[in-house]
C-alpha cells in the first residue's frame, strides 16, 4: 500500500467568495473526495483514495492518498478509508464535497457491502456535489477541467483518462508484480492527478460566488 500525506499552505480563506451551501456549512468543515477506481461491470477496485481537509489551526491544506498495490490490499485501502471518515467525523467534519460524486459513492458503497464494511455515508455527513451546485446556478452541466478554467485553476502535469486509469489498475489486480515495474514517475502523475482534484475542489468551493453567478447566466 502506498500512502501520502502532503500539507499545502493557505495564504488566506476568505469567506466572501465560499460556495453557500444547504447546510451552511464552511470550508473547515468539509472532507473534499475523490477516487479513482476500477469498474468492469460492477466495481472491482478503488486504485487511489484522495481526500483534503482545511486545519484551521495550521493554516494548511492536509491531503492523504492511500493507493493499492496489488489485489491483496483491495479490504485494506477500504479499511483505511473508512477508519479516515471515522476520524474525520470525531474531528468534525460535517460534510463531503465532490465533483460528480455519484460515480465515487456507488463505487465505495458497493465495495463496503461486498467486504462487509458497515457505513452510511448519507447518516454520517452532508453531501456537497459541486457538479449539481453549478447545474442548480447555471442551468447546464460542465465538467470539472471546464470549470477549472472558469476558476483560471491550471494543472501541474498531464492530464490523465478514467480509462487509461482503469487500465493501469486492471493490471494491478491481474499481476502482483506490475507495481513493482511500474516507473516512478508514472506511479508519481497518478498520485499528483488524484491530489490535484482534491485540491482543485477545495478552491472551487472557496472561491465559488467569485466566478459563478446567477449574473452570468442572465447575461447568457
Amino acid at each position: 500500500m502506498i500512502i501520502k500525506e502532503n500539507r499545502i499552505e493557505i495564504d488566506d480563506v476568505s469567506q466572501e467568495f465560499m460556495l453557500e451551501s444547504d447546510e451552511n456549512i464552511g470550508v473547515e468543515d468539509v472532507i473534499f473526495f475523490d477516487l479513482e477506481h476500477y469498474v468492469y461491470k460492477k466495481p472491482k477496485c478503488i486504485g487511489v483514495f484522495g481526500a483534503c481537509v482545511y486545519e484551521k489551526e495550521s493554516r494548511t491544506l492536509l491531503t492523504t492518498q492511500y493507493m493499492i498495490e496489488n489485489k491483496r490490499e483491495i479490504k485494506d485501502l477500504l479499511k483505511l478509508a473508512l477508519k479516515y471518515f471515522k476520524d474525520m467525523k470525531e474531528k468534525g467534519k460535517r460534510a463531503i464535497s465532490t465533483f460528480s460524486g455519484n460515480n465515487d459513492f456507488t463505487v465505495i458503497n458497493y465495495l463496503f457491502n461486498k467486504y462487509k464494511i458497515e457505513f452510511d455515508f448519507e447518516d454520517e455527513f452532508n453531501s456537497i456535489d459541486l457538479q449539481k451546485y453549478y447545474e442548480r446556478e447555471m442551468g447546464t452541466s460542465i465538467g470539472l477541467k471546464n470549470l477549472e478554467k472558469i476558476f483560471n485553476i491550471h494543472r501541474q502535469g498531464e492530464v490523465i483518462s478514467g480509462s487509461n486509469l482503469a487500465k493501469t489498475f486492471y493490471k494491478v489486480l491481474k499481476d502482483s508484480d506490475y507495481i513493482k515495474r511500474m516507473p516512478y514517475e508514472k506511479i508519481e502523475k497518478i498520485l499528483l492527478y488524484n491530489e490535484q482534484d482534491v485540491v482543485n475542489l477545495y478552491y472551487i468551493f472557496l472561491n465559488w460566488k467569485k466566478y459563478i453567478t446567477k449574473e452570468d447566466k442572465e447575461e447568457d
